[in-house]
This record gives structure tokens, sequence and C-alpha cells, in this order.
């Protein structure tokens, strides 16, 4: 039987090696969902961070109606592991991508973001082909400037095209705040206010045009502190602060959760007394866009990462080569996917490992 490290110390496992505090993730889970409900809305977390399909159950198991993702390719492994209410918060575009779709969704209830006829006529075509209705969600541009149509009028004539379209169903709009999430609080929260302003108009106005708009979609763990509190959305799809980071704390102003995810490292150099090195580089967790900083030590402070190495700044430290310390992630979605396992830990012993089975997952 091969060896497991289940019920041991998380200071027997071989580094660099990806944890999670399962009590912390777990209180997130819980604090995230409460603020959806006590809202009035339901909670369709993105899962693009975490990749895990027991994690998304976990989510689920909290309360939430469905999971979001990235790309088509953790949808199918969202499906595979019994998730059915599946939102790729996403354009699916090409022959090829557009036939996984319409396969994947004999077996799971997956909607996808659309923002042009194009998109609507490949997936009209090739539902119909197999025999499926597909779910789409208009994505309505409400000031990022990424992906979406203009709000109002744009968005109602895409809406209807959608809505005649054999084999697609129309299901609803969704819009991404991305560019209040890291502002001030003040700014921040008007931002919030007019972004889900526009998308409240625009469903009122696809409504008076005799369309039903079941699903408004918005919102991220940047913004949950203020999107829910404006009336006109149905769901919220934050996601990243299950886990929480530096990036989050620091760049998005993300308070009240906990830092859950870690990457547990060995000191294997102190060739100074002010300086050392761990062995997790960029190829182990990200340094942007922040840096990530050492758990439980004032000693000890990140520097710099290169691809293998950490770089450590010392002040009256004791740490010493063979010392294993553990690093709070600085973004958690740029470092989960450079793993192929999570260590799930509680009281510092771990308790499950789970494999990051939409790891790699880009098409």
């Amino acid at each position: 039987m091969p060896y497991s490290p289940i019920g041991q110390s998380i200071q027997v496992l071989d580094t660099p090696a990806l944890l999670i505090d399962l009590d912390k993730m777990e209180n997130n889970i819980q604090k995230m969902a409460a603020r959806c409900r006590d809202s009035g809305l339901h909670w369709r977390p993105h899962a693009k961070g975490h990749k895990t399909p027991a994690i998304a159950h976990k989510q689920l198991c909290a309360g939430a109606i469905g999971i979001t993702c990235a790309k088509l390719g953790e949808a199918e492994v969202l499906a595979d592991a019994g998730i059915s209410d599946i939102l790729v918060a996403n354009q699916v575009v090409g022959r090829e991508k557009v036939a996984r779709l319409v396969n994947l969704r004999r077996r799971a209830d997956v909607m996808v973001a659309v923002d042009d006829p194009v998109h609507i006529r490949a997936i009209s075509d090739a539902a119909t082909d197999v025999g499926v209705n597909v779910r789409v969600l208009v994505e309505v541009d409400v000031g990022m400037k990424r992906c979406g149509v203009p709000p109002g009028a744009p968005t109602l004539a895409l809406a209807q095209e959608a809505d005649a379209a054999p084999g697609v169903v129309f299901a609803g709009i969704m819009g991404y705040e991305g560019h209040a999430m890291s502002l001030d609080d003040a700014a921040k929260e008007a931002a919030c206010k007019k972004a889900v302003g526009e998308l409240s108009k625009t469903r009122n106005l696809i409504e008076d045009a005799g369309l039903c708009v079941g699903i408004v979609s918005a919102g991220g763990t940047g913004t949950l502190a203020f999107t829910p509190d404006f009336p006109g959305i149905t769901e919220i799809q934050a996601g990243g602060g299950i886990f929480m980071d530096t990036y989050y704390r620091d760049g998005l102003h993300v308070r009240g959760l906990e830092h859950a995810l870690s990457v547990l490292t060995t000191v294997i150099s102190r060739a100074a007394p002010d300086r050392a090195v761990a062995d997790a580089g960029r190829k182990t967790t990200s340094s942007h866009p922040s840096l990530p900083e050492v758990k439980d030590r004032t000693d000890v402070v990140v520097t710099g990462l290169a691809a293998e190495h950490a770089l450590l700044s010392l002040t009256n430290s004791d740490i010493e080569i063979g010392d294993k310390i553990q690093f709070i992630s600085g973004y958690s979605d740029m470092t989960v996917f450079l793993h192929d396992q999570i260590y799930g830990t509680r009281d510092d012993r771990v308790e499950v490992v789970w494999d990051i089975l939409a790891r790699g997952k880009k098409q």
C-alpha cells in the first residue's frame, strides 16, 4: 500500500507542498454563503481558483446553488464529479469547443456567457444538431472594458436573438465589476452601485420587452462588501475569498476572511546572518500581484522569488537550514494551478489529500 500522510503532522511532508487550513477555509465558505443569503441572493462561487471538485461540493453543501468556472475544461471536470448547475463565465468559441459544450449539456445543466451573435449562432447550430438546449447569459460590460456588450439596447438586441435561436435558452445577464476591485472603499462602493445599476436598468428594459430575465449574475470577492447591497441582481459569483491571500487583503482591501491557503517550504541555505533561501519559488507560488508572506513569524520576510527559490530577509532570526516555514499565498488564483495536490489540514495534521483535478484545463 502506498505511503499516506493522513493523520501525520505537516512537518513530515516533503516540500514544497500546498496546504489548506480546513477550519479557516470552511469558516470563509460559511461567511461568504451567509453574506449572499442574508442579502437575499443566490451564491454561485467561482472555482477557477481552487479547481477542485471536493471544494466545490463543500460550497454547495454550504448553500451555493451552482458553481462558476472560467473554462469549458473546468466545467467538464466539475460535471464528471457530479455537479450539474455550472456557469462558464466566458465565451466558448470554436467548432471543437462548442461541440464539447453541447455534449456536456447531456450530463450537466451548463450555461455560458455570450456577447455576440456569432456565439449564439454557433451554439444554436450545434445544440439543435444533437438535440439539446443550452442556457446562455448575455454578458454586459458594466465598466471593466473587457468582454460584454454595452448595457441597455445592445444587450436587449442580443437577448432577443438568443431567445429566438433554436437550441438556445436565454437565461439572463451577467456583468463583472472588476474595474472596482482595487479601489478604496468609498470609490469602490460608488463603482459597484453604478455597475449594478446598469445591470438593473438593462434587466428592466429586457423584461419590458417581454423576455424573462431569470438570472442577473455579478460580483467578486473584492466587491463582496458592497455589490450584494444594491437591488437588481440575483446571484453573486465571488469565490476566491475562501482561500484569502495577501493580494485580497492588501490590494483589494478584503476584510473579515482568514488566510487559509499556504505553501509549506524548507530553508535550504543560510549564507549570511541576515538572509536565507527556501525551496519555493515562482514555480510554486505567485509573486504577482503580491508577494507571499511568512506565516506566524516577524523575523523572516519574503523579499523576492526566483524560479525555484524564495529569497528571505532575516532580522535577529534563529532560523536554520532544514527548518520548515509556511508562506501565506500572495495570490491564490496564480498559486493553486502550479500544484498537483492540496493537503487539507486541521490543527497542523493532514486530514485529506485532494487532487487538483481541473489543473491544466485551459481549453
